[in-house]
């Protein structure tokens, strides 16, 4: 059940303010908590006190992650972030950006991300009626194991949590048995040994003590985990000029606060999981780090090429070749039948 913070209407009015109610990302994470203090604190300052917030994680407020588009359309949501990898289930469109194997550095994300950033924002609107007001990135999504590995190959037979499909096309290509589950359940599945793996953000996998479950950490970057944050079209129109522009001028503001502490997080979370390296917070684990060989890139790019876009292609029907090569396919000369 939505908890009464998140129902329509899109705010309420009070006698000298009007307030918002957003639906956030993942709870307990730093990227939350940038939002949590821009909605919670920072638009009351920044409006002298004319608009405040409430926000609420969408993973603590009863809202499937799979039907948050679909709520913001009906406006029974009128401002929330979407994860991308769980929409992509009725949307695989929207996975193209976070493909696994696609993004092996921030870098390349960022190109990515931008050369498809425009396809978001129109599909949202014709779809969803949704306005896009930025894009939220996670820290890098690395494999954290009970048992040893030293390399890719070592994952054959095992059980592995994702989080989507293109994740679980990666796990298929290594012959081993792709679980997928909510970031919630990851714990009890790898303590239970229900999975034997679990694939997830680095920093994000420390916050939840992921640590103490698992042994080794393969330091390989996946994917990343990129959500879209929105509004409901009709109630953006109907908000006040003045908090459409302030909006409109600060979130950007709030998206790059968001990509910067996922960038530092994947490798202090690396640091955290370890013990090796300054960990910004919290009790650093004892695991191994394994980092990726030249040859596990390289497959980790045959992967790609060979199996895990080709699918999604599949998935995503047949005018999304197409899509990809005016998009993504011409930032980074990659075309679906192979790399440069």
């Amino acid at each position: 059940m939505l908890l009464p913070a998140v129902l329509s209407p899109a705010w309420s009015q009070e006698p000298s303010s009007l307030r918002l109610r957003v639906v956030g990302g993942l709870a307990g994470v730093n990227q939350y908590k940038l939002e949590e203090r821009f909605w919670a604190s920072d638009l009351a300052r920044l409006s002298q006190g004319r608009y405040s917030a409430s926000i609420v994680p969408f993973n603590k407020a009863g809202v499937p992650g799979t039907e948050m588009l679909n709520l913001m359309k009906l406006g029974v949501i009128p401002m929330g972030t979407a994860l991308l990898s769980q929409v992509s289930t009725d949307e695989p469109d929207f996975a193209a950006p976070d493909l696994a194997g696609l993004n092996p550095d921030m870098a390349t994300l960022r190109r990515v991300v931008s050369a498809y950033r425009p396809t978001l924002s129109d599909e949202l609107e014709r779809r969803f009626n949704i306005q896009l007001l930025a894009v939220y990135v996670y820290p890098a999504q690395m494999i954290f194991c009970r048992n040893a590995l030293q390399q890719l190959s070592d994952l054959r037979g095992r059980r592995i949590r994702v989080s989507g499909q293109s994740q679980a096309d990666f796990v298929h290509a290594l012959e081993a048995t792709p679980v997928t589950t909510e970031f919630a359940d990851i714990i009890s599945n790898i303590s239970s040994a229900s999975t034997d793996c679990a694939i997830t953000g680095s920093m994000s996998g420390h916050v939840i003590g992921l640590h103490r479950y698992t042994s080794y950490l393969y330091a390989l970057p996946i994917n990343w985990g990129l959500g879209v944050f929105g509004v409901n079209r009709d109630a953006w129109k109907a908000m006040p000029a003045d908090l459409r522009t302030l909006v409109h001028n600060e979130i950007p503001k709030l998206e790059d606060a968001v990509w910067k502490e996922a960038e530092r997080e994947t490798w202090a979370g690396v640091a955290c999981n370890s013990g090796v390296g300054e960990c910004p917070g919290g009790a650093a684990g004892r695991m191994t780090v394994v980092n990726p060989s030249p040859a596990d890139r390289r497959q980790l790019e045959d992967i790609f090429r060979q199996k895990i876009l080709p699918r999604w292609i599949q998935r995503c029907g047949a005018n999304c070749t197409a899509l990809w090569e005016q998009t993504i396919g011409t930032a980074l000369g990659a075309r679906p039948g192979g790399r440069p």
